[in-house]
């Protein structure tokens, strides 16, 4: 078994543990859809496919885990990707390729992203909410517990920070996706 299949399998186990307060909809509707983006846009971003592969498995690996680590995922889900990998014998410099990548892939923390496979991780964190937005939906009506417009509002609102934080990459490769969110949602 690769490393990358390894780490697929650690991290979907975290998801459907009943201590990831997330739910397995936080494996279903986000980080494997980071995964597939990951993948399909490597090339786009000049990126190593292995890296961001297993970055965007590991993007919010804190989160799964523990959710009073939410606010510092990025931070904690360095080191627990870093402690993963080491016990897999994964080598040092990819794994350090790989926190940079978890380190800097949230949009609400400007980090200078210096490598295709940061800026790649990061993009296809965003891009994956346009891809789950019946997620996001159903988070605003059952547990936000929002009225129909407050909930499309609120939904337009995340769409719209989400595509603003992105590269221009990122834009264009969710722009048809971005249109027609705001055509539905108004």
């Amino acid at each position: 078994m690769t490393t990358e299949e390894k780490v697929y399998k650690i991290i979907k186990e975290r998801c459907e543990a009943p201590s990831n307060k997330y739910g397995i909809g936080a494996w279903d509707h986000h980080i494997k859809i980071v995964y597939e983006l990951a993948k399909e846009y490597a090339d786009e971003y000049d990126a190593d496919l292995e890296i961001v592969a297993i970055a965007a498995l590991l993007h919010d690996v804190a989160s799964v885990t523990d959710v009073s680590f939410t606010e510092e995922h990025h931070i904690i889900g360095a080191e627990i990707a870093e402690e993963i990998l080491l016990n897999e014998n994964y080598p040092i410099e990819k794994i350090e390729l790989i926190k940079k990548c978890i380190l800097n892939h949230r949009g609400s923390r400007l980090a200078d992203k210096t490598t295709g496979e940061e800026v790649c991780i990061a993009d296809c964190d965003a891009m994956a909410h346009f891809y789950s937005i019946p997620s996001l939906l159903s988070m605003v009506y059952r547990e936000k517990n929002l009225s129909i417009d407050e909930g499309s509002s609120f939904v337009m609102s995340k769409l719209d920070r989400s595509y603003n934080k992105m590269s221009d990459k990122g834009k264009q490769l969710v722009k048809r996706q971005y249109e027609s969110a705001k055509n539905i949602l108004k």
